[in-house]
């Protein structure tokens, strides 16, 4: 079968490559919707959105810097159960990884979908990449910048900076996708298409499109650059978050400026539960016990419990956090969540030896029982 392919374009624009090859697997292929990132009709945004009809594919988006949610979550809503039709979806490294995790815990499944994995150079914040987008006379114009600064390596166009959650990212290409879109050290003339699982090749070779020997040579010249790069950058951020939060003290002055919105968990992909405890009754206290606390420190914050929300969404998500950043794009206080998640799910993950979604098959941790486990700790 057909193990990859390349895609011209002679305007020499990544987008418009991208664009053709969706809207031509969506009529060679029989996928009924393809989920992506598009326009809005309805105002110069992005969103996911589930496309039925391949002409909308022209207002797909796929390559810009926007990530104003992690798709994961709506891709398990449109795959919890079936569908009635084939669907495909074109997920970023970290949103492929989140949607791996549910799939794990049965909120989502892989049946009967194509999940199209891109390159990911990183995003903006919500409120940089509206300062970044306004900079441009169209949104086209916007991605095509973006993309020669990202994969092409010519000088910035803004002096606004990734968010630190892609700036630290480890996994800048898609891993377990069916099809995966290479960027890093191509030209925007050339894309190369590849499929990793056999779902893949049997879509590409209904494409019917010319195959492709190889990456690009520079490609991973580019790769090795840029995960240097964010390897630096991850270990300077552990380094201030170890020392800022390393006490209860410290950590609550982090977290000082929560104010229980619950953002965070409403944006992160991971945090699934349909009835949080947070939001039962074991929260919600009578007055006379805020008085009494009052009462006998003198003065108690208001709202109360901040501190331990967070601290029981590390124990209960730090496992499976895949360091999107959604929780800090999330916060109406700018809060760095995300430094301090991806720092404690770093440690997590590293003692169960466990990487959150680049394996769809490996199983959660403390979800079976191994018999030679932790004999460091139990002094076997």
């Amino acid at each position: 079968m057909t193990e990859a392919i390349l895609i011209s374009t002679d305007n020499q624009d990544w987008l418009t490559g991208v664009r053709s090859f969706l809207a031509t697997m969506m009529e060679e292929t029989g996928i009924e919707a393809l989920l992506v990132p598009a326009r809005l009709s309805v105002k110069n945004r992005i969103m996911p959105t589930l496309v039925s009809d391949p002409k909308r594919l022209e207002q797909a988006d796929p390559l810009s810097p926007a990530f104003p949610v992690n798709a994961a979550q709506q891709l398990a809503k449109l795959t919890r159960m079936p569908a009635g039709g084939r669907l495909a979806a074109v997920l970023r490294p970290c949103e492929l990884r989140a949607f791996n995790e549910l799939v794990k815990l049965n909120q989502g499944h892989r049946e009967d979908l194509i999940i199209i994995g891109l390159d990911c150079a990183g995003a903006l914040s919500n409120s940089d990449f509206r300062t970044f987008a306004d900079q441009h006379e169209t949104m086209d114009a916007a991605t095509q910048a973006f993309c020669k600064t990202a994969f092409a390596g010519e000088s910035a166009p803004t002096p606004l900076s990734l968010t630190s959650a892609c700036q630290a990212c480890d996994h800048p290409v898609p891993s377990g996708a069916d099809l995966a879109i290479e960027l890093f050290g191509s030209d925007a003339g050339t894309l190369t298409i590849r499929a990793h699982t056999d779902a893949g090749r049997s879509a590409l070779a209904q494409c019917g499109l010319p195959p492709a020997d190889k990456a690009p040579a520079q490609r991973k010249t580019v790769l090795a650059n840029l995960k240097d790069q964010r390897r630096q950058y991850r270990e300077a951020m552990f380094s201030k978050v170890a020392e800022t939060t390393g006490s209860i003290g410290g950590l609550s002055t982090y977290l000082a400026d929560c104010v229980n919105c619950y953002n965070c968990r409403g944006a992160c992909p991971v945090c699934y539960c349909n009835t949080c405890v947070f939001s039962t009754d074991t929260f919600r206290h009578d007055p006379f016990q805020y008085l009494s606390w009052a009462r006998r420190k003198g003065g108690i914050k208001m709202p109360t419990d901040t501190l331990f929300f967070h601290l029981t969404r590390m124990a209960h998500m730090s496992w499976a956090c895949v360091g999107c950043g959604q929780c800090t794009n999330a916060c109406p206080n700018d809060i760095p969540l995300s430094d301090l998640f991806i720092y404690m799910a770093a440690h997590t993950q590293t003692a169960f030896g466990y990487n959150a979604g680049m394996d769809v098959n490996q199983r959660p941790p403390m979800s079976e029982f191994a018999e030679e486990e932790y004999q460091d700790v139990v002094g076997l």
